[in-house]
C-alpha cells in the first residue's frame, strides 16, 4: 500500500486482510474456546438427567469425565485464544508503525515541513496500539457472533421461546449501544486532534528548554501548557461519558439477558415443560452468552476508537512525496529564482536574504531546495520537473536546527561521503569548530547532546561545507557564535565556497558584509536588492534592520 487513498474504515479492512493468517487463528481458537464453554452446560445436564436424576453411577461417572474433559480442553483453547490475539493486535500495531516510520523515511527532510513533531509521536505511541486493538473484531468479534448463534440453536432444541429471547436482545443490544459508539467516535476525534497539537507543544517546550530557561520564559511555557493540558482534560471527561455507559453496558447488559432467560427457564421448569438438566444446561448457556455478548460490546468500543486512530494514521500517509522523476538537470552551475519572492541566486556569488521576519527568508530557502511546493526555477525550468535526487545532489538547504546522528565525529561530518580527515579538517577549520573537533574521534551523541549550542551550530556548518554541493542554502549559520567566531566563519566561508553559488538567510552584519548581493525581504518579497553598503546608503528598512541587529550584539 503506497500513499493510502483509503479511509479509516478501509484502512482496518486492509490490514485485516494482510493479517487475515492471525485473524483466522484468533477467529478459530476464540470459537472453538466459545464452543467448549457451550458444551459444559450440555454435559452436565445429561450427567443429571441420564445420571442423577436415575441414580445410574456408570452414566453419571462418564458425563462427569467428559465434563472434565470440556473443562481441561477450555483451559487450554483460552490460553491459545489470548496468545493469538495478543499476536494478531501486535502484528497490527507494529504493521502500521511499518508503514508510518516507511512514509516518514521518504518523506525525509519535508516530515518537519508537513506535520509537527507532537503528532508523530501520538501517532507512534498511541495511535498504532489502538489500532492493534480494533483488530480484535476480527478474531474474537467474530467468534462471538458465532457463539451467540451457536447459543441460540441449543435453547431453539430446548424451548423456541428462549431463542426467541437471544435473537431479539442482542440486536436490541445494538441499536441501544451503537449511538453510545457514535458520540465516543465524533468525541473521540476531536479530543485526539488536541492531544496532537498540545504534543507538539511539549516536544517543543523540552527542544528548547534551554533557551527558554536562559530567556526566562520556562515559567510562561510551563502556564500555557497547564492551561491546554486542563482543557485537554476537559474534553477527556466529555469523552469519557459515552465511554462510560458503554462500559457499564458492556458488563450491566448482559446480565440482563441472564435474568430474562432464567425467569422464562424457571417458569417453564415449574410448569413441567422442561426438566431440571434442561433447566441447569439453560442457566449454563445464559451465563456462558455474558461473556460473548460483553465481548461484542467491547469490540464495537474498540472498533470506535481505532477508526478514530486509524483516520489521523491515513491522514499521516497521505502526506505527498515528492516525485522523484524528471528531467535532468542544468550541464553546469545555474542561476535559482524563486518568483513568489522575485530572490535570484546567481551562480558562483554569495546571496544573503535579510528580512525583519527571519521565517520569511527559510521558506524561501525552502522554495529554492524544492522542499515545498513553489514555482522556483533552475536555468529557467521549474525544480519541480527536475529529478529529486538531481536537486538533492546538486543544491543541499542546511538548517540551523538539522538533527545530528549519533557517532565518532569523522562520520557526522563526512555524512553520507567517506570520511577523508585531510576534508573533514578543510570543513572543520572553514567552520571554526576546531574545538569540538581536535580529536576526530570524539563520539557525538545523537543530536549532539554532549555538545553546546554554539558548538552543534558549527558542527552542521562543517557537514554541509564538506558535502561541497554546487549550491548551498544555509539557514541562519552563526545565529548561537559570539561575535569574534562569526567574523571568522563569515571570512573562511566567502573563502571556501568561493566559485560555488552560496545562499545564507541571515540578519549578521559580518555575514551580509561578505554577500556579493543582498535581497533585504520585507513581508516575505525581495523589497530592495545590492551590496551590504549599497543598501545602507539606500534603503532605510535594511538600515534599521541592520543597526538594530547591530546594536543588539554591541
Amino acid at each position: 500500500m503506497s500513499g493510502v487513498e483509503l479511509g479509516p474504515g478501509r484502512y482496518l479492512w486492509w490490514l485485516a486482510r494482510q493479517l487475515k493468517g492471525r485473524v483466522a487463528l484468533g477467529m478459530l481458537f476464540a470459537s472453538l474456546w466459545f464452543l467448549s464453554l457451550a458444551a459444559t452446560p450440555y454435559l452436565i445436564s445429561q450427567a443429571i438427567d441420564r445420571g442423577v436424576s436415575p441414580r445410574s453411577p456408570g452414566p453419571l461417572i462418564g458425563w462427569t469425565l467428559a465434563v472434565l474433559a470440556c473443562g481441561l480442553a477450555g483451559a487450554g483453547l483460552g490460553i491459545m485464544r489470548h496468545r493469538s490475539m495478543t499476536k494478531l493486535r501486535i502484528a497490527a500495531a507494529l504493521r502500521t508503525a511499518d508503514q508510518v516510520l516507511t512514509h516518514a523515511a521518504r518523506l525525509g527532510a519535508a516530515l518537519p515541513r508537513r506535520i509537527t513533531a507532537g503528532e508523530v509521536v501520538t501517532i507512534g505511541i498511541s495511535d498504532v496500539w489502538l489500532i492493534g486493538r480494533a483488530m480484535n473484531a476480527g478474531g474474537v468479534g467474530v467468534a462471538s457472533v458465532l457463539a451467540c448463534s451457536v447459543v441460540a440453536v441449543l435453547l431453539h432444541h430446548t424451548s423456541p421461546r428462549l431463542a426467541l429471547v437471544v435473537l431479539v436482545g442482542v440486536p436490541a443490544l445494538g441499536v441501544l449501544v451503537g449511538p453510545l459508539l457514535g458520540r465516543t467516535q465524533r468525541a473521540g476525534s476531536s479530543y485526539r486532534e488536541r492531544q496532537g497539537g498540545l504534543n507538539a507543544r511539549l516536544i517543543d517546550v523540552v527542544g528548547g528548554l534551554r533557551i527558554l530557561n536562559g530567556l526566562g520564559g520556562s515559567d510562561t511555557h510551563l502556564a500555557r501548557y497547564v492551561r491546554e493540558s486542563t482543557r485537554l482534560r476537559d474534553q477527556g471527561y466529555r469523552v469519557g461519558r459515552p465511554s462510560s455507559w458503554v462500559n457499564a453496558l458492556g458488563d450491566g447488559v448482559p446480565l440482563v439477558f441472564l435474568a430474562v432467560v432464567i425467569w422464562v427457564a424457571a417458569r417453564m421448569a415449574a410448569a413441567g415443560e422442561i426438566t431440571a438438566g434442561q433447566l441447569i444446561a439453560v442457566y449454563g448457556y445464559t451465563a456462558m452468552l455474558v461473556i460473548p455478548v460483553s465481548v461484542l460490546i467491547f469490540c464495537g468500543f474498540d472498533v470506535t476508537y481505532g477508526l478514530v486512530a486509524a483516520r489521523r494514521v491515513t491522514g499521516f500517509l497521505r502526506l505527498a512525496l515528492d516525485d522523484p522523476a524528471g528531467s535532468a538537470g542544468p550541464p553546469g552551475p545555474a542561476r535559482l529564482h524563486d518568483p513568489e519572492s522575485g530572490v535570484t541566486a546567481e551562480p558562483g556569488l554569495l546571496t544573503a536574504l535579510a528580512g525583519a521576519r527571519p521565517a520569511d527568508a527559510v521558506e524561501v530557502l525552502d522554495r529554492l531546495g524544492r522542499y515545498t511546493p513553489a514555482a522556483a526555477t533552475w536555468d529557467d525550468r521549474r525544480l519541480d520537473g527536475i529529478a529529486r535526487d538531481t536537486v538533492r545532489d546538486r543544491i543541499l538547504v542546511a538548517e540551523n536546527g538539522a538533527d545530528l546522528f549519533a557517532g565518532p565525529l569523522r562520520e557526522v561530518v563526512a555524512g553520507r561521503h567517506d570520511p577523508e580527515d585531510d576534508l573533514i579538517r578543510v570543513a572543520i577549520e572553514a567552520a571554526v569548530a576546531h574545538d569540538v573537533a581536535a580529536d576526530l574521534d570524539r563520539p557525538v551523541e545523537w543530536g549532539g547532546r554532549n555538545l553546546s549550542g554554539g558548538q552543534r551550530q558549527r558542527l552542521r556548518l562543517a557537514r554541509a561545507l564538506h558535502a561541497d554541493p554546487e549550491i548551498l542554502l544555509l539557514a541562519e549559520p552563526t545565529s548561537a557564535v559570539d561575535a569574534h567566531t562569526e567574523s571568522a566563519i563569515a571570512e573562511r566561508l566567502a573563502t571556501l565556497r568561493s566559485g560555488r553559488g552560496t545562499v545564507v538567510a541571515t540578519t549578521s552584519p559580518v555575514l551580509l558584509a561578505r554577500a556579493d548581493t543582498v535581497h533585504y525581504l520585507v513581508s516575505g518579497r525581495v523589497a530592495a536588492t545590492g551590496t551590504h553598503r549599497e543598501l545602507l546608503e539606500d534603503s532605510p528598512g535594511y538600515r534599521a534592520l541592520v543597526t538594530r541587529v547591530f546594536g543588539e550584539e554591541q
